[in-house]
């Protein structure tokens, strides 16, 4: 369940982190609101998870998958523009996360 609750604290990071821009500064009502339950749920999720997961493997997998699926997010919804070093640089952070998640024993 640890990696279930990793999942959801990620998914509902990145919901709030999308709804932030679309919040503009707290003054739209909705996207605020999902910017707060979404916050508190990934907080959440997270501490879950850390019941499990050493605090630095789990924040490495949360931040890092958080950044890459936001960036997503942001190109796809926002049309922000990813060049060449921003999509090497996302390929290194999943890197990363495949090779703590496949030869680290600190998360196991």
């Amino acid at each position: 369940m640890t990696y279930v609750f990793l999942l959801c604290a990620i998914v509902a990071e990145v919901i709030a982190t999308s709804a932030l821009k679309a919040a503009n500064g707290f003054t739209n009502l909705v996207p605020s609101v999902i910017v707060i339950v979404g916050y508190a749920a990934a907080f959440y999720f997270l501490s879950l998870t850390l019941r499990t997961l050493p605090v630095g493997i789990a924040y490495a997998i949360w931040s890092g998958l958080g950044i890459v699926l936001i960036s997503l997010v942001g190109w796809v919804i926002y049309r922000q523009a990813l060049d060449l070093p921003a999509i090497l640089g996302m390929g290194l952070i999943i890197a990363g996360v495949i090779v703590i998640n496949a030869f680290s024993r600190a998360g196991h």
